[in-house]
């Protein structure tokens, strides 16, 4: 672990510390990529933005076992149990046409007609696909990110073309009121 400010490169969330492991600091991290191996990789992560050096990083059934710099005990790695995990951006290598869904937070929405329908707020990870998470006004929307349903995305316009099917349920947003 280092004391130093993180520096101020971007980073992206790949996964989250799941549980302490053994009596000797080690942590489970779990990633949102059940496939991905940039764990065994790359020689740091960030936690609750703090560097942490890896010592070790093993891929099991139950997720990455990594050993930390400066995490050596059960009780440290008790406290990190729960925390996002995040890595230098950079290190991610993208081919043309990948897109991280961090990335699609913020983007406009549009139907395949041309018509606005609302902003991606959040991708919720699900077991069999994600969804967007789409306000429109008060509306909220909850679409599967599958391809039938996305058509495109133009991540330098931060626009998402949809197709939605007949149907899909929409919530009515209740506004945040001041009891105080």
């Amino acid at each position: 672990m280092t004391d130093d400010p993180v520096d101020d490169s971007p980073r992206v969330e790949i996964g989250g510390i799941a549980r302490a492991h053994g009596i000797r600091g080690e942590v489970i991290v779990h990633t949102h990529d059940p496939e991905s191996q940039i764990l065994g990789s790359i020689e740091r992560i960030y936690v609750d933005d703090v560097t942490y050096e890896i010592r070790t990083a093993r891929d099991t059934t139950r997720g990455w076992l990594l050993v930390l710099v400066g995490i050596d005990t059960r009780n440290d790695a008790e406290r990190l149990r729960g925390k996002v995990v995040e890595i230098d951006r950079a290190l991610l290598e993208l081919t043309d046409g990948d897109v991280l869904l961090d990335d699609l937070v913020g983007c406009a929405v549009r139907r395949a007609d041309g018509l606005a329908w609302g902003e991606i707020v959040a991708v919720s990870p699900g077991e069999m696909q994600d969804l967007l998470i789409i306000h429109d006004g008060d509306i909220e929307r909850m679409l599967p990110l599958v391809d039938v349903f996305v058509t495109n995305i133009d991540l330098d316009a931060r626009v998402v073309t949809v197709d939605p099917p007949e149907g899909l349920p929409e919530l009515r947003l209740v506004p945040a009121t001041d009891d105080a």
